[in-house]
């Protein structure tokens, strides 16, 4: 439990930077009808199943050309 303590100052920034993605992917699944692989319910799953790799996954592979 001390060595969660101890880690605890760098664990914070990264589930904020974490959240604030996945947040960011939602956003753009829900406005952006388009995508490369699967459609808007697979991907809103990715992202939300997967929270650490999820959104990062989705902007590589989902994300289909901004029209």
């Amino acid at each position: 439990m001390d060595t969660l303590f101890k880690m605890l100052p760098l664990l914070i920034p990264i589930l904020i930077m974490d959240i604030a993605l996945a947040a960011v992917a939602v956003v753009h699944i829900l406005r952006h009808p388009h995508y490369r692989f699967g459609n808007k319910i697979m991907w809103l799953i990715v992202v939300m199943v997967l929270l650490l790799f999820g959104p990062v996954i989705y902007f590589i592979f989902g994300k289909g050309a901004d029209e």
